[in-house]
């Protein structure tokens, strides 16, 4: 399986398994900081050079977690980073915001807490619905020209709304979800992102950890989870849901290899050029996910996972 990939409008090369770090400062449960770190690190020594963050991921708090890790080392790496969700003092959440003075201030606020100079990549998180598309990625490409940025992201957009970023300024990654449960970007996505020299982030592509086996009930979560107040992980969802890890179960078993990774190895088969990006706190979760470059699925493999999948997964994503 190829393991790196060019990362869309750029010369970068990306390894095609990165590491999400939202985990690291919240969402998931009880975290420290010193073991992020320490997984930052193996996760480079291991080849690992792409990482994703956010500025509304502890709000700031995982930004400049990566910057403490990092420094000295930006070398060795490319970073993601993403604005447009507004957090209050107290992680409230505020709604989004794509007006051009504040994107222009988000962009310096995440310099700031990373400690450099330039963003390689910087995603619109999601879309504010009362700015248009041009008018971001506007204000973004005049970012690029004046060197804060690197590259342009966008999470989260249907194919049209792709298309008209992409006339303003050369798009080179979009994210959206993608695993074995959500499979939305295969009905347009996928291939307007061949058609434009777009790559394709799958960001939760172990189902946010189901589809490893490791929730089996609400009772796996942490108090503060926010698993809990998710959709598919209802009591009722999660029973419905556990369908999706049979079929990866009997797969992992035959092949003798865990079930995250016949997971992610299903979504880096799909074509040569998308990156996933799993989360992790820990180093062994790390070096497991970094394992599914090894997984060799079969076509008689890929036709099971056709036939036996439910066809809808229970909940929705949010």
């Amino acid at each position: 399986m190829k393991q790196t990939t060019t990362l869309g409008h750029s010369t970068l090369t990306v390894n095609r398994i990165g590491l999400g770090c939202m985990g690291m400062s919240e969402f998931y449960g009880s975290f420290n900081e010193e073991e992020s770190i320490n997984t930052l690190h193996k996760a480079i020594d291991l080849g690992v050079n792409f990482f994703d963050t956010a500025d509304m991921y502890g709000w700031g708090a995982n930004e400049r977690l990566l910057g403490k890790a990092f420094k000295g080392r930006w070398n060795e790496l490319i970073l993601a980073t993403k604005f447009a969700v507004m957090r209050g003092p107290n992680g409230e959440f505020l709604g989004l915001n794509g007006k051009p003075d504040y994107i222009r201030k988000a962009c310096e606020k995440s310099l700031q807490n990373l400690g450099v100079d330039t963003i390689d990549l910087y995603y619109m998180h999601r879309q504010d619905p009362k700015v248009e598309i041009e008018e971001i990625v506007g204000t973004m490409s005049d970012l690029v020209k004046q060197g804060k940025i690197k590259h342009i992201g966008l999470s989260e957009v249907n194919a049209q709304t792709l298309r008209r970023a992409h006339a303003v300024h050369p798009i080179s990654a979009l994210q959206s979800e993608y695993s074995l449960w959500s499979r939305e970007p295969e009905q347009e996505i996928f291939e307007v992102c061949k058609e434009l020299g777009i790559t394709f982030v799958a960001y939760s592509p172990l189902g946010r950890g189901f589809l490893t086996g490791a929730i089996k009930s609400r009772a796996d979560l942490e108090q503060g989870d926010f698993r809990l107040g998710n959709p598919r992980f209802t009591d009722e969802a999660i029973k419905k849901n556990l369908k999706f890890v049979e079929v990866v179960e009997q797969i992992a078993q035959d092949k003798k290899v865990s079930k995250a990774q016949v997971a992610l190895a299903w979504v880096l088969r799909q074509n040569d050029e998308i990156i996933s990006i799993p989360g992790t706190r820990k180093v062994h979760r790390l070096e497991e996910n970094l394992g599914a470059f090894k997984v060799a699925l079969t076509k008689a493999d890929f036709a099971l996972i056709q036939e036996s999948m439910p066809s809808e997964t229970i909940g929705n994503r949010y």
